[in-house]
């Protein structure tokens, strides 16, 4: 066996893993808002800034547009966000946050930082080794875009 392919010696896995729980960890409390974490990505990206074009939603969540143009068409049908043609450029889509799109953006801040906070409490990491492991985290995203 070469030690360079034992399941423990991979970083990947071990990004794999705590993404996924993590996700899993989120999704009671968007259960309660009526999302997915893909939608509550889309979200947070418009409620930082309303009104983008889908390529620059895309690129702030690095993915294809062909990704998430599917997730978009559900967030529009659920009443999350409306897509309209750009005004300058009628080949752009402009992707703009409903009433009940800003109106969970309240309803994700009462419930979410800190019920998470809570989940997280076990794991006994300071403000600044998250901070930390943030910035190496993406420092490997950066290298590998």
């Amino acid at each position: 066996m070469h030690e360079e392919l034992r399941l423990d010696n991979q970083l990947c896995f071990r990004l794999y893993t705590v993404s996924r729980l993590i996700t899993q960890a989120y999704t009671p409390f968007l259960c309660q808002l009526g999302i997915t974490y893909p939608q509550y990505l889309v979200l947070m990206v418009l409620w930082e800034q309303d009104s983008q074009p889908v390529n620059d939603i895309a690129h702030r969540l690095v993915l294809e547009t062909n990704t998430v143009t599917p997730l978009l068409q559900r967030m529009e049908k659920q009443g999350l966000v409306k897509r309209s043609k750009g005004k300058e450029d009628g080949r752009q889509t402009l992707v703009s946050l409903t009433k009940k799109g800003k109106e969970l953006e309240e309803q994700a801040f009462n419930c979410i930082p800190s019920g998470m906070g809570q989940r997280m409490d076990p794991c006994q990491l300071s403000l600044e080794d998250y901070a930390q492991l943030r910035s190496k985290i993406d420092t490997i995203i950066n290298k590998l875009k």
